[in-house]
């Protein structure tokens, strides 16, 4: 059976950050939980728990959730109310479309004296004769029932004629019970007959299937192919007789189609499964040898021969989220093989190309995969070689220049201009001081000379 577990609940928890231990309310509607646990240990502060259309059988593990305010359980295979004296602040109770018979199991809701709300409609006790008043008259904290407001007078009336009412109640209560164990006696029954007839399917298929005789197997296919066609109509047949077979709305009736729908439903899985296993491998090279073209992940992909570089690129278009280690490149020299998740991308490439040199990147923005492969030939064309060592010889050249020219001005540049710059400095030095500065050298050499004349000129 299924329970509460620790996953499950941080799943339905991540509007709290999946932090369990501070939660004040989770839903857990629809989880096919079969037992009630572990959630009075985890979510202490739980003040609203939602747990309807479960295949629950019984109020437990709730007593110690002292902040629950509300509780729905609508739609379970609860058949008495119990185990929540120990909710004390419950304000909410929804218990509907359950199997509650026992009505008077209502008296232990009697500790809980913030109960305000309570529902019970789709119970078999709400058929009961004087259901309401008996309800009304047991819980005086309650103030809305099914929905409807529970009046003053209301309340009086039910208390005058609560012992009439109290021994209705309990004889009624009786006939149920008498009639949930005889319904109990049947699905037990029930359930017993499908064991037997499953075990007789499975001896008549183990024994049908054993014998292996040499005349058979070159049928062997066509065999198959029959049975397959047998067992389908006779899981239709089944599916129809279980369908269409009347049974009493019951908690095992209920857990008895829900166990029917999952064996169904695994079944399926496992066809599936099975179907997946069985599924032939990718024919990538053929029994003569030919590498064939394969696009089994339907990628985009561009091939460009890139004739200045000698080499060729493939762009295949991966999904740009998809992890780089789900990637698997494989370049051979006549053909590039990409596994993308197991599934083979493979293209034959025009020319012979060399796989030691090869290189794959990844692009961070699109995603796509590049593949450079060198092309395993020179360049085929003479124009193109003589090209080549043209450019080759012109680097050279270019490179030689700059060396030599680099070489001459270290030897010159100590020698040439380390006396005239200390002269320069102190004659901008000295012309700072006399008007407005002068950057440029020329102006400064002209300055210079005249200030010669200058001086040579005694008559002035």
């Amino acid at each position: 059976f299924l329970s509460v577990t620790e996953d499950l609940v941080r799943r339905r928890a991540e509007h709290n950050n999946c932090e369990i231990f501070s939660l004040e309310e989770i839903s857990l509607h629809q989880q096919e939980i079969e037992k009630l646990e572990h959630l009075d240990k985890w979510c202490r502060d739980l003040k609203i728990l939602y747990l309807q259309n479960n295949l629950i059988p019984k109020i437990e593990n709730v007593g110690k959730l002292k902040k629950l305010e509300y509780l729905n359980v609508a739609l379970n295979n609860i058949e008495r109310i119990e185990n929540l004296e120990g909710c004390e602040e419950l304000k909410k109770l929804d218990l509907t479309a359950n199997f509650i018979g026992e009505l008077s199991s209502i008296v232990s809701l009697k500790c809980n004296i913030h109960l305000k709300e309570l529902f019970l409609v789709g119970n078999p006790c709400t058929e009961f004769e004087g259901y309401r008043q008996f309800v009304v008259a047991t819980l005086h904290q309650l103030k809305y029932l099914d929905s409807k407001e529970i009046e003053r007078s209301e309340r009086i009336k039910a208390l005058q004629n609560y012992p009439e009412v109290k021994w209705k109640i309990r004889e009624q209560e009786q006939a149920y019970l008498l009639k949930r164990a005889r319904e109990k006696e049947e699905a037990q029954r029930r359930m017993q007959e499908r064991k037997d007839k499953k075990q007789k399917q499975m001896d008549s298929k183990l024994g049908f299937d054993s014998p292996d005789s040499p005349q058979q197997k070159p049928n062997q296919a066509e065999g198959d192919g029959e049975q397959e066609g047998c067992r389908t109509v006779e899981n239709d047949e089944e599916d129809r007789r279980f369908w269409e077979e009347p049974t009493p709305y019951t908690p095992e009736s209920r857990l008895e189609t829900h166990r029917y729908i999952e064996e169904k439903r695994k079944a399926k899985d496992s066809i599936r499964e099975s179907k997946k296993r069985e599924k032939p491998p990718w024919t990538l090279v053929t029994a003569e040898g030919k590498v064939l073209n394969v696009n089994a992940p339907k990628l985009h992909f561009s091939l460009k021969d890139d004739e200045e570089n000698n080499q060729i690129i493939l762009d295949l278009a991966v999904y740009r989220h998809l992890d780089t280690s789900l990637l698997d490149v494989d370049v051979q020299p006549t053909y590039i093989r990409v596994l993308v998740k197991g599934k083979p991308f493979q293209l034959v490439l025009p020319e012979e190309v060399k796989p030691d040199s090869s290189s794959a990147k990844r692009s961070q923005t699109t995603g796509h995969l590049v593949v450079t492969m060198p092309k395993a030939k020179e360049i085929i064309l003479a124009k193109q070689k003589v090209s080549a060592s043209i450019k080759h010889s012109d680097c050279n050249t270019q490179q030689k220049t700059t060396r030599s020219g680099q070489v001459e001005k270290l030897e010159v540049d100590p020698s040439k201009y380390s006396f005239p710059d200390v002269t320069k400095i102190i004659q901008e030095k000295e012309r700072t001081g006399q008007g407005p500065i002068k950057l440029q050298p020329p102006e400064v050499t002209e300055v210079k000379k005249s200030c010669v004349d200058f001086e040579n000129n005694e008559d002035v």
